[in-house]
C-alpha cells in the first residue's frame, strides 16, 4: 500500500512539473523587442507613442504579451542619441525606431538591425538610404521631406502678414537637415525680396541670447521644425509674442503651444504608418526591400488667441481652409 501510495505522488509530481515546463519555457522566451528612441520627452510625444502602440495592436502586437518595448528618452540633447543607440545594440533590440538627427547616430551604432524612422526631413540627402525606392541597407521609413514646403509656408505667412518685409529663421544647425531647411528657406525669402536673419541654435542655452541679438530686426519668425526647437517650443513662442513675432511652424504642436500658425505632415500619422514598417520587419522583410514612404496627410493650423494677442487679422479665405483653428 506504501509503495502505491509513493508510487501515485511521484505520477502527481511528474505530472506537475510536465504541465509547469511550457510554463517555464514561455516564461524564459524572449519576446521581440522594440528599441524606441525618442529624441525629446515622453510628454512632447505623448500622442505619437499612442498612434505608434495602436497601430502595433492593430497588426497583433501587444506590449509586454507579443512583444517588448523598451523606451528611451534624450531630453533634445544630441549626445544622447549616440548613448541610447549603442544601448539598444546590447541589449540586442529586434528593430530601432526613432527619427530625426537620432536616425544618423542610431545608423552608426549598428549596420545590422533594423531601423525605421518615423520621421526624417531628407534621409536621401543625407545618406540614410541608397534611395527612396530601394534603401538597400539596414534603414527605412518615412521622409518628411520638410524642405519641399518651406516655399508655401512663407506663402501662408505673408498672407496672415501681408506687409512682410523682414523675416527671422531658427533653427537647431547642428542638426544637418534643420541647417539645409535654413538655407533654402533663406533663398526662397530673399527672392520674395525679404531681408533675412538667421537664429543659430544647437542647445536649449542659446535661445534666448538669439532672441536678444534680434532686437527690432524681424517682423515675423520662421521655425524649423526638429527635436530642440520642438521641445523649447513654449520658450521660443513665449519670447516671440514678446518680440511681437508672427509665427511659422511645421508641426502643430508648437501651434497649440502657443505658435501663431503651422503647416506640414501630421506627425501622429507618420508614427501610426512606422507601426506597419516594424510589424513586416519582424515578419521577416529586410528594410533595405522596404520603400521609402512620404506623407499622405497633412495639417494648416492656425491659433487665432496668439494672432488676437499680436493684433492680427487672419484672413476668412485662410482659415477656411485650415485644418484646425485654436480659439
Amino acid at each position: 500500500m506504501a509503495i502505491d501510495i509513493r508510487r501515485r505522488e511521484l505520477i502527481v509530481t511528474l505530472g506537475g512539473a510536465a504541465a509547469a515546463w511550457p510554463l517555464a519555457a514561455r516564461a524564459q522566451q524572449r519576446l521581440p523587442t522594440i528599441g524606441f528612441l525618442g529624441t525629446s520627452t515622453p510628454s512632447a510625444w505623448r500622442q505619437y507613442v499612442a498612434a505608434f502602440a495602436q497601430r502595433l495592436r492593430e497588426h497583433g502586437w501587444i506590449e509586454g504579451r507579443t512583444i517588448a518595448i523598451e523606451y528611451r528618452w534624450a531630453e533634445a540633447r544630441s549626445e544622447r542619441y549616440a548613448e541610447i543607440a549603442a544601448e539598444f545594440v546590447r541589449l540586442k533590440a529586434d528593430v530601432i525606431v526613432t527619427s530625426g538627427a537620432a536616425v544618423v547616430a542610431a545608423k552608426q551604432a549598428t549596420s545590422i538591425i533594423p531601423i525605421v524612422f518615423a520621421v526624417a526631413n531628407d534621409p536621401l540627402g543625407t545618406g540614410l538610404v541608397a534611395s527612396l525606392a530601394r534603401p538597400g541597407g539596414n534603414v527605412t521609413g518615412l521622409s518628411n521631406q520638410a524642405n519641399d514646403r518651406g516655399p508655401k509656408r512663407l506663402e501662408l505667412l505673408r498672407e496672415v502678414v501681408p506687409s512682410l518685409r523682414t523675416l527671422a529663421i531658427i533653427g537647431n544647425t547642428g542638426y544637418p537637415a534643420a541647417a539645409l531647411e535654413m538655407d533654402e528657406i533663406q533663398a526662397t525669402a530673399r527672392m520674395l525680396g525679404l531681408e533675412v536673419t538667421r537664429l543659430e541654435i544647437r542647445r536649449a542655452e542659446d535661445i534666448a541670447p538669439a532672441f536678444a541679438a534680434l532686437k527690432d530686426r524681424a517682423e515675423a519668425l520662421y521655425v524649423v521644425s526638429e527635436s530642440l526647437t520642438g521641445t523649447n517650443r513654449v520658450r521660443i513662442n513665449t519670447l516671440a509674442l514678446g518680440a511681437r513675432l508672427p509665427t511659422m511652424h511645421g508641426v502643430r504642436d508648437n501651434v497649440e503651444a502657443g505658435g501663431l500658425m503651422s503647416y506640414g505632415p501630421n506627425i501622429s500619422d507618420l508614427f501610426w504608418r512606422a507601426a506597419d514598417f516594424v510589424d513586416k520587419i519582424l515578419r521577416g522583410t529586410k528594410p533595405a526591400d522596404i520603400p521609402v514612404e512620404l506623407p499622405i496627410k497633412f495639417d494648416l493650423v492656425v491659433n487665432l488667441i496668439t494672432a488676437q494677442a499680436l493684433g492680427l487679422t487672419v484672413p476668412p479665405t485662410l482659415l477656411a481652409r485650415a485644418d484646425e483653428v485654436i480659439e
